[in-house]
C-alpha cells in the first residue's frame, strides 16, 4: 500500500529549497516501517477528490503554502471530506486549524494563550489601542490565516504600522521570553508524547523559523509544558495522528499555548531521539 503525501503548489517557490529535505525525512520514516509512499500537490486534487480517495492513507504534512490561496484551500478541505478521502489530519481539522481564531476556542476552555485583540482588519488605532490595553511597549499583529510568520509585524510604542496584513489578524502583547528562552514545540503522535524541540530567534530577531535563521535543539520539556500541550490536546475531539503544540512562557513565567499545528507542521524529524520511528508506526498502525 503506498500513502500520499501532499505537497506545495509547484507555481509557489517559496519553500522550494526546503520542503523537499522535510519530505524525504518522512519518506524515510515510513519506509522505515515498510510503508511506501509517494508525493502529490494539494492543488492537483482542489476540484476532485476522486483519485485521492483510491490511496488508503493522505498525509497532508508537507502541504505548505496554503495560507497564500486559503480560500482554495477550505475549498479543498470540503472536496477531500465529500470524497470521504481517508486523510489524516482530517479535512475538517485542516479547515479550522488553518484560520487561528481557533486559539479563542481553545482559550474558553481554559488553555492559556497570549492576551489577545482580533481584528477584522488591523488600523494604526486597532494598534495604538491594544498598547494601551496590554501595559505593553511592543506589540505583535499577525494574520489569521498565516505560517511561517508571514507577514507578522513586530511593532514598539509609537511606531507606524505599514503593510499590515490584510483582512482578520490578531494583536497580542510581544513575549521577550522568545529571544531568551525560545519557543518549544511539542511531538505527538496517536496523542502520544514523541519528542520536543526548543526553537531560538538569531539575535535581535522574534522570528524562530529555521529560514531566518532559528536554531533548533532537542529538548525535554518541563513537565508543566508536557502538561499543558495534553490539555491542549484533551480540548480538540477529532481524531488526531500527529500534533505539534508551541509554547512560550509568558510575563508570569507560566507557559501560553502560541499555535496547535494540526495541518502542515514540520515534525522535526531530525532532532527526535528516534529519528522518526515513533511517526512511521503511528502511520503503519492505521494502515
Amino acid at each position: 500500500m503506498t500513502v500520499i503525501v501532499l505537497t506545495p503548489d509547484p507555481a509557489d517557490p517559496s519553500y522550494a529549497g526546503q520542503w523537499p529535505q522535510v519530505l524525504a525525512r518522512l519518506q524515510v520514516a515510513l519506509e522505515a516501517e515498510g510503508t511506501a509512499s509517494r508525493a502529490e500537490p494539494w492543488t492537483a486534487h482542489v476540484d476532485d477528490g476522486a483519485a485521492l480517495a483510491e490511496a488508503p492513507l493522505v498525509l497532508p504534512l508537507v502541504a505548505w503554502g496554503y495560507h497564500r490561496d486559503h480560500a482554495r484551500w477550505t475549498a479543498a478541505c470540503a472536496e477531500w471530506a465529500r470524497a470521504d478521502v481517508r486523510m489524516l489530519n482530517p479535512p475538517g481539522v485542516l479547515a479550522w486549524n488553518s484560520d487561528k481564531s481557533y486559539l479563542g476556542r481553545l482559550a474558553d476552555r481554559g488553555v492559556p494563550i497570549p492576551t489577545t485583540v482580533w481584528s477584522d482588519a488591523p488600523t494604526q488605532a486597532d494598534v495604538e489601542a491594544a498598547f494601551d490595553r496590554f501595559g505593553a511597549d511592543v506589540v505583535v499583529v499577525k494574520p489569521r490565516v498565516s505560517g511561517g510568520a508571514w507577514k507578522t509585524l513586530r511593532l514598539s510604542r509609537g511606531e507606524a504600522l505599514t503593510d499590515p496584513p490584510e483582512g482578520p489578524a490578531l494583536i497580542q502583547p510581544y513575549l521577550p521570553s522568545i529571544e531568551t528562552d525560545g519557543e518549544t514545540s511539542l511531538l505527538f503522535f496517536d496523542r502520544r508524547f514523541s519528542h520536543a524541540v526548543n526553537k531560538t530567534p538569531v539575535p535581535g530577531d522574534f522570528r524562530i523559523q529555521v529560514q531566518f535563521g532559528g536554531r533548533y535543539q532537542a529538548v525535554t520539556p518541563p513537565p508543566d509544558a508536557l502538561a499543558l500541550a495534553e490539555a491542549v490536546l484533551a480540548g480538540i475531539d477529532e481524531d488526531l495522528l500527529y500534533a505539534r503544540i508551541d509554547l512560550a512562557r509568558g510575563p508570569d513565567g507560566g507557559w501560553l499555548l502560541m499555535e496547535a499545528e494540526l495541518i502542515e507542521p514540520d515534525l522535526y524529524l531530525l532532532q527526535a531521539p528516534d529519528k522518526g520511528e515513533a511517526f512511521g508506526r503511528a502511520v503503519k498502525g492505521r494502515l
